[in-house]
């Protein structure tokens, strides 16, 4: 059985109330009974229960979300999750406020950073990150203020962050890679990759390891450079039209960013025979359709619910001094094609 307040009080001969001071470290201990009960704590094993002794005094954990605001269809998701998560801060015990900024400019990142720095009352701050030095500077000052941080989706590179809560990327485009060698065989012809920001460590991570494994695995397969979409739906429609005009041997498109909106009505538009193998990223309702229909072949998704519901477990356990159960916080990619969607 494991030691309690209990046996500590009796094992140095004080009261709870005495204990629960030196737990706690409160003043109004002499010097001497202090030093009986840390030697009774020791002496007994004893390990606090941090978060029973939160959930006991009814602490409420004030978290910040600094969300991204576009026409992104996960982002959107991922906003849901945290307005899920919201409504759950009665048994959680959370307070989370949101912050918006738009989506890929770290000038409105570091204000938002910033704020939550010089307010200094949160327990924790989640935010998606812009891999830019303003940013990594600002994730300094809010680390600097004794903020836990957790990076969502996107990492931020040389930074004090604790945590991040997202997919292993660089893994994720060297399983879109090795499913677009596969799916193309012995065809012939080029691949462009598509990109919402290559500012973004999650879109420049999965460059790296679908590049990677093209030049290692399928070299005679041409890589284009990669179109840059900012995920503005309009946008990708006009560039990918662009380049499929100037490239009609163009037989794979990797998208790695979140512009699928504006593709999708690209490949639909223009149907060529054979078709060329289309990799997403994110399983929506467009682009769940779009596997259905044959328009794409395989889709690589991430869990936002389990990215929030992380983000949330780990700023607990950092605000407690308690430690992070990496296995529980590892999150997965997921492949979908058509014959297994949800």
């Amino acid at each position: 059985m494991k030691p309690t307040v209990h046996d500590i009080a009796r094992s140095a001969g004080v009261s709870l109330a005495t204990v629960d001071r030196v737990l706690n470290a409160r003043p109004g201990v002499r010097e001497g009974t202090r030093i009986k009960v840390e030697d009774a704590i020791v002496t007994l094993g004893y390990v606090r229960d941090v978060a029973a002794a939160n959930l006991a005094k009814g602490r409420v954990y004030p978290f910040v979300f600094i969300l991204p605001v576009n026409e992104n269809p996960f982002m959107a998701g991922l906003r849901r999750e945290v307005e899920e998560a919201i409504a759950r801060s009665g048994v959680e015990r959370t307070r989370i406020q949101v912050i918006d900024v738009p989506a890929l400019e770290s000038t409105a990142l570091v204000a938002a950073l910033d704020r939550v720095a010089d307010e200094g009352d949160a327990a924790g701050v989640a935010f998606v990150a812009v891999d830019a030095p303003d940013v990594r500077d600002a994730a300094g000052r809010v680390a600097a203020a004794g903020i836990p941080m957790v990076t969502l989706v996107s990492d931020l590179s040389q930074s004090l962050r604790d945590h991040y809560a997202g997919i292993d990327n660089i893994a994720a485009g060297r399983t879109a890679a090795t499913l677009m060698g596969r799916f193309l065989g012995s065809r012939q012809g080029k691949i462009v990759p598509m990109a919402g920001s290559l500012m973004v460590r999650d879109h420049r991570q999965r460059l790296e390891g679908f590049s990677a494994v093209m030049a290692q695995d399928f070299p005679h397969f041409t890589l284009l450079p990669a179109v840059e979409g900012r995920d503005d739906a309009a946008l990708v429609e006009k560039l990918m039209g662009d380049v499929l005009r100037q490239h009609p041997d163009i037989c794979g498109i990797y998208s790695l960013g979140a512009g699928n909106s504006g593709l999708l009505p690209v490949l639909e538009a223009r149907p060529v025979s054979p078709p060329p193998v289309v990799i997403l990223h994110e399983l929506t309702q467009a682009t769940g359709a779009a596997l259905e229909n044959g328009t794409i072949d395989a889709v690589l998704n991430q869990d936002a619910g389990h990215e929030v519901r992380s983000a949330i477990r780990v700023l607990k356990a950092k605000a407690d001094g308690l430690p992070v159960i990496a296995a529980q916080e590892r999150i997965r990619i997921d492949i979908f094609l058509k014959d297994n969607l949800p």
